[in-house]
């Protein structure tokens, strides 16, 4: 079984690009699963992006390795040769790298401990749509989402920074096997190509 993952900021284009690919018949190749906040019912219920303490980042982190679990078994039971996914644990700890960064909460490592405790699923190639601040903002004030929520850490420039150092800096090397940065400037449909090429190589 072989895995893909889509990573970036929020509004990059990782679920426009998978909705590209449905429309193409992909989940007749391949096993697709959105990102872990889709797969909680209640807003409510959603870990805060910006915890306010390491304790808080540590449950959060619980949570979504609760969801990377049913992704593993829902994967396998799938038996597709091939693994899409919105965002994956790299995403997890790319937001711890960044919180301690920011407010010294100093968990990452404690989180890639406790990875390894826990099933999961490690891409084989990451795509990383690296899409800069001032885009981002434009996209989500285009989508309607400024008004009811005007601040939005996860587009903040300090977190924003850090998370994308975890993705390509040699610091703090991700777990996924490779990583490959895309520019901002590539449109979705030109990223569908480049996940339909890997999974057409690994399927052939």
């Amino acid at each position: 079984m072989k895995i893909i993952a889509l990573e970036g900021p929020s509004y990059a284009g990782k679920s426009t690009v998978i909705g590209h690919l449905r429309t193409r018949g992909i989940e007749e190749r391949a096993f697709v699963s959105d990102c872990y906040v889709q797969h909680i019912d209640r807003r409510a219920d959603i870990p805060p992006a910006r915890t306010a303490s390491a304790a808080e980042q540590l449950a959060a982190f619980e949570t979504f390795m609760g969801i990377e679990g049913a992704r593993v078994r829902k994967a396998l039971v799938s038996a597709k040769p091939v693994v899409l996914l919105d965002r994956s644990v790299d995403t997890l700890l790319a937001h711890a790298h960044a919180l301690d960064a920011l407010f010294g909460y100093a968990v990452h490592h404690r989180l890639r401990d406790r990875l390894q405790e826990l099933p999961f699923l490690r891409p084989h190639h990451t795509l990383y749509l690296d899409v800069p601040a001032e885009e981002l903002a434009l996209r989500r004030k285009a989508a309607g989402h400024t008004a009811a929520e005007s601040e939005y850490f996860l587009h903040e420039p300090a977190f924003l920074a850090h998370a994308r150092d975890y993705f390509v800096s040699a610091g703090q090397p991700p777990v996924s096997r490779e990583v490959t940065v895309i520019p901002a400037d590539t449109n979705p449909d030109a990223v569908a190509h480049a996940v339909e090429a890997l999974v057409t190589y690994w399927t052939r």
